[in-house]
């Protein structure tokens, strides 16, 4: 993995609006194979062309957009056996926590399709990984972007088990651990993948945030038991992927709604740490958490250890100033050292496939805030290689 050896090096989360050409033809794509044909070739110029974009930009590490996938999270249900879509039987949305009774027209705006809960994703058989051809392809079309363009790497994003299914039930494993763990050992066969590719693998892990305030509200124990087996099955999942190889990212969720039960930090980190990878990303952009940074006064990053906070956000239109951006920067540099860190930023700019967060853009001049940002951080940060 890439080190701010010389500059502050800058990367995003992964999820970038899609074109609306190839969210058109993802729509069609299964109603005939003239259509899932024309919807795979658009996908690969999709991909090459947001490749090229990034790096014009000036984003150093870049990835495919995760254009290849129908959302952040749940893609994962259409690559692994064992779960039965139940649109009849519906679950609270036990991830927003207790926000939803405190702003109910907030809630009732965002979300309007599920104002009587969601649909039950229930474990009916055993869970196996069943479709190597899109995590191929995925590799593939990124793979075939980047001969074009002059980055320091690339990534791919794929689910944590902790945030995989997580509208589900599980009704076929004796037990929760024996449940969680076949949801890793599926995800391991990606994570894999990607490591193999040669690529970072990214671990996205908003729910092991989003689950605090439902489960505090019982007991802090009972989160702490939940979070701690899910964290374990992650790391059991990554298991002979060299911890340089890994990203992990951890966020509070990218709908726009009030953010009051979200996780303080200080209550997530010791999980987030425990997890064998070489980077944290970490939101710390938005007003709900910008003043976290405090968080790195009294706890050490382990060494070898490069922590990516967001220092643009997705959770508001306005394109952050440069400045704004650099002093961020600056301030994680004094914390945890300059060599350690590199910016990045808060959560996706499109949660799915048919969602974005913000206009293009609007995304794409925060993209070139968080470039010039870094390059005005790396002026102060490294002054002698500045004025050489």
């Amino acid at each position: 993995m890439k080190r701010s050896q010389n500059r502050i090096l800058t990367t995003h989360v992964g999820s970038i609006v899609r074109p609306q050409h190839l969210r058109d033809l993802a729509a069609a794509a299964g109603e005939s194979v003239e259509n899932k044909q024309r919807y795979e070739q658009a996908l690969r110029e999709s991909v090459a062309e947001v490749v090229k974009m990034q790096a014009k930009a000036g984003i150093d590490i870049v990835n495919d957009g995760e254009f290849g996938k129908s959302s952040w999270s749940n893609y994962i249900l259409e690559r692994i056996t064992g779960f039965e879509h139940r649109p009849e039987q519906l679950r609270p949305v036990y991830w927003l926590g207790r926000d939803r009774d405190r702003f109910p027209e907030v809630m009732a705006a965002e979300f309007p399709w599920m104002s009587n809960g969601v649909p039950t994703e229930a474990c009916v058989g055993p869970i196996k990984y069943r479709d190597h051809i899109s995590i191929d392809r995925d590799i593939a079309n990124l793979k075939a972007a980047l001969r074009a363009v002059n980055v320091e790497e690339a990534f791919l994003p794929v689910v944590a088990p902790a945030s995989s299914a997580y509208d589900g039930v599980n009704e076929y494993y004796p037990t929760e651990k024996e449940y969680v763990y076949a949801i890793a050992d599926a995800l391991r066969e990606e994570y894999r993948a990607i490591y193999g590719s040669g690529m970072l693998v990214q671990i996205d892990d908003a729910v092991l945030a989003n689950m605090y305030d439902h489960y505090v509200e019982q007991s802090p124990e009972k989160y702490r038991q939940w979070a701690g087996l899910r964290i374990e099955a992650l790391n059991h999942a990554l298991e002979g992927i060299p911890e340089d190889r890994v990203r992990y990212h951890v966020c509070f969720g990218s709908w726009h709604v009030p953010h009051l039960a979200d996780a303080p930090l200080e209550e997530i980190l010791g999980f987030i740490l425990g997890v064998r990878a070489g980077a944290y990303l970490i939101e710390a952009a938005n007003p709900r958490h910008e003043h976290e940074w405090r968080v790195w006064e009294t706890t050490k990053l382990p060494e070898g250890k490069i922590l990516i906070p967001g220092v643009v956000t997705h959770h508001t239109m306005t394109v952050e100033h440069p400045r704004l951006v650099a002093d961020r920067i600056v301030r994680f540099a004094r914390l945890v050292g300059r060599e350690n860190l590199m910016a990045g930023t808060d959560c996706g700019f499109a949660q799915a496939q048919f969602i974005q967060r913000a206009a293009p853009s609007v995304m794409w001049a925060k993209f070139e805030a968080l470039v010039e940002g870094a390059r005005i951080a790396s002026a102060e940060l490294w002054p002698k290689r500045a004025t050489a």
